[in-house]
């Protein structure tokens, strides 16, 4: 039964020991908590509440929560922590026998499957989902909203900008379907903004970028979980560009300290990119697992992408703001997840 290494959740509360007596007694709402994000907030939130007696709770909405705790049975033994719903954040009719004072919206990942194949069930599920979230808000003595947004906001990062910072904005195509996720995300930010604006809810956006770690799916469009499996399976490495493509790995425990942190202690209607800005190449990720774990490398266009796909964000506002500085590196990283995958059974 997979659990993640108390190691990690440690490692999470050492770091926002000076938020959590906000959360005593109170109660969370949480969109999204079964996916990858959801199981490291859900997680971390028992582990200190369970830790330090916060008698806190988080209700977490899930379209299948039967399935999910089948899945994942520890949470049974965890009911006065997390307590699952269940509904459809674009049906779910929002009425709730408690209050709450704070919102998690973590809905809707980023699958690239859906952007897809059903790209107006992308949009709805982000657009309609938050402003139903934001509805009900407005309802609720709030605290402290958070959005998860994406760095897919920005649009096309020019190979001349090395890091994206919150001000930049790139052109995105609005006439082509596959831009439902970043658009949707675009508007989904201007919902908040407005709530802001006209009900004064404190609310904050996370711009979440690229990550590794225990529960990232190892077998979808994320090609370092891609190559985490091919170590795991003693396959090579295959890379179907020239491995041009530039990413940035922040670990999930600390994309955890993020959002808790944001949640807290974040300006409100700032956006904050959370993510590293330390860049490698798929190329060099692919080397780097070649060094430490022997599996051959095969690139298969050896052609030079023109315009490499770059996705790496200036981070200045989350260390300033935020005082976040205890970055897991990257070797660390792909070792965490290697181990979690293979002896956490």
């Amino acid at each position: 039964m997979k659990r993640l290494p108390v190691e990690d959740l440690e490692h999470i509360y050492r770091n926002t020991q000076d938020i959590w007596e906000s959360f005593r007694g109170k109660t969370i709402f949480l969109t999204g908590g079964t996916g990858f994000f959801g199981k490291w907030l859900l997680e971390s939130f028992i582990y200190v509440n369970e830790k330090i007696d916060l008698n806190a709770k988080i209700i977490s909405l899930s379209r299948n929560p039967e399935l999910f705790i089948q899945d994942y049975p520890f949470y049974n033994e965890h009911t006065k922590s997390v307590r699952f719903i269940k509904g459809d954040i674009l049906t779910y009719n929002f009425k709730l026998d408690e209050e709450v004072q704070f919102i998690i919206h973590a809905a809707t990942a980023a699958s690239d499957s859906l952007n897809k194949n059903n790209p107006l069930l992308m949009m709805d599920t982000i657009t309609l989902g938050t402003r139903k979230v934001l509805d009900f808000a407005i309802t609720q003595p709030i605290k402290g909203f958070l959005f998860i947004s994406s760095g897919a906001i920005y649009g096309k990062q020019p190979i001349d900008v090395p890091n994206i910072q919150e001000t930049n904005s790139f052109q995105i195509d609005i006439n082509n379907s596959k831009a439902a996720y970043s658009e949707g995300k675009r508007i989904a930010e201007l919902y908040c903004s407005t709530y802001f604006e006209k009900y004064n809810l404190p609310l904050r956006i996370a711009r979440c970028f690229a990550f590794v770690g225990p529960y990232l799916p190892l077998d979808s469009h994320f090609a370092i979980g891609n190559f985490i499996n091919n170590v795991i399976k003693n396959e090579d490495i295959v890379i179907m560009g020239d491995g041009s493509t530039t990413r940035s790995y922040m670990y999930a425990s600390d994309l955890s300290i993020a959002i808790w942190k944001i949640l807290l202690k974040g300006n409100n209607n700032k956006p904050y990119n959370v993510g590293v800005d330390t860049a490698y190449s798929l190329k060099e990720i692919a080397l780097l697992l070649k060094k430490n774990y022997g599996n051959d490398v095969q690139i298969l266009n050896m052609n030079k992408d023109l315009h490499p796909n770059i996705y790496v964000p200036n981070i200045d506002a989350l260390i300033n703001d935020l005082e976040i500085k205890h970055f897991i590196q990257i070797e660390d990283a792909i070792q965490k997840t290697i181990k979690f995958n293979t002896i956490n059974e």
